[in-house]
């Protein structure tokens, strides 16, 4: 399945059912008040976020996206029908922008998240509620109001654990390949991934996690160059960078300063976030040789763990240390929310109900 990450889209509401105007009519009462019914109002566009989507594939299909319309008012004080709500799904991670202006509309990042993206239309009013002292029999209603209409921008941005970041051809899809039961596609050229790939890394002791391959960056990649924004967003949310290097490059200290160069560039915190330095193909170095670089890299404040992604060298302690340090965080989270505890609140805009209608 192919892997779309940021779409445009349509949405339209419902537009509310128009008033009616009617009177009684009944045996023996010659001159019956007004008895017309209000319109219904129109149906809402609601995205919600599902953890169990990973792509925005389903807009390549489908652009345009329209709520029923709500039933008009009847005689004999009958109120139309409210228009049925349209529900959309989409990945947890999904950010909805103003297509025009590039504005932040929503940011679903939790599972259940909701987001009105089209509010139905209010429903017209019956000629019941313009009769007074002075006019008995009035022969007006209103109509419904339009619902809201225009045109939105859906990005995806991963929400992952851990993210793998390299240079092309470093051994980030080797290493996704040696560590989950993903089969991201493989070969000894750059750019072999052209899409985020995802995996889940399962562990002893621990409840799994999710990890994101990002296809490989070069400079400029801050800059929007070879596909830099477009890859370089789904590591904003990842708690742990493992950063892939080839060590048996013979610019493997450059390869790391580029590499961090673009993601502090990109996003300053981004460097402050718990990472790992991985010196992939260690079997084509001397000891000596390896011994230098992890004496230069500890010499930088980062953790090294070195590995072969060919013989699979080096795989448990990565998977130990990952474990180690998702057990932490975890754990941090947990008396974070002892310490400053969420009331829960109903979310839902304007007390709507999301309630899916027959």
């Amino acid at each position: 399945m192919a892997f779309v990450d940021e779409a445009k889209f349509f949405v339209k509401a419902g537009d509310g059912g128009n008033g009616c105007v009617s009177f009684r009519r009944e045996k023996y009462v010659p001159k019956g008040g007004p008895n017309g019914g209000d319109g219904g109002r129109g149906g809402s566009v609601i995205m919600v976020a599902r953890s169990r989507l990973h792509s925005l594939i389903d807009f390549r299909y489908r652009s345009h996206f329209k709520a029923e319309r709500g039933v008009n008012g009847m005689g004999k004080d009958m109120h139309g029908h409210k228009g049925k709500d349209l529900f959309m799904d989409v990945p947890v991670g999904s950010v909805v922008k103003d297509s025009e202006s590039g504005r932040v509309l929503a940011d679903l990042c939790h599972e259940g998240d909701i987001f009105v993206a089209a509010q139905g239309g209010s429903g017209g009013l019956g000629n019941p509620h313009f009769s007074s002292s002075t006019n008995r029999t009035p022969r007006f209603a209103t109509k419904g109001k339009l619902g809201d209409e225009h045109w939105l921008r859906i990005e995806l941005k991963l929400i992952a654990d851990i993210g793998l970041v390299g240079l092309p051809n470093a051994g980030k899809s080797t290493l996704l390949s040696r560590l989950s039961a993903a089969n991201p596609k493989i070969a000894s050229y750059p750019f072999t991934t052209l899409e985020p790939q995802l995996g889940v890394l399962n562990f002893k002791d621990q409840e799994p996690c999710i990890i994101a391959d990002i296809p490989g960056l070069i400079e400029g990649a801050h800059e929007g160059i070879g596909l830099g924004h477009t890859f370089l967003r789904h590591v904003e949310r990842t708690r742990i960078l493992l950063h892939v290097i080839d060590a048996s490059s013979e610019t493997v200290r450059e390869d790391f300063q580029v590499l961090e160069s673009e993601l502090r560039a990109y996003q300053a915190d981004l460097v402050d976030r718990t990472q790992f330095l991985v010196l992939n193909k260690k079997d084509l170095l001397l000891d000596e040789e390896l011994q230098e670089l992890e004496t230069y890299f500890s010499g930088l404040g980062l953790r090294t763990l070195a590995i072969s992604g060919l013989t699979g060298d080096g795989i448990p302690e990565v998977k130990d240390v990952l474990e180690q340090t998702i057990d932490a965080l975890r754990l941090q989270d947990e008396e974070q929310a002892k310490a400053s505890p969420v009331e829960a609140v109903d979310d839902r805009p304007g007390g709507m109900d999301i309630t899916e209608q027959d």
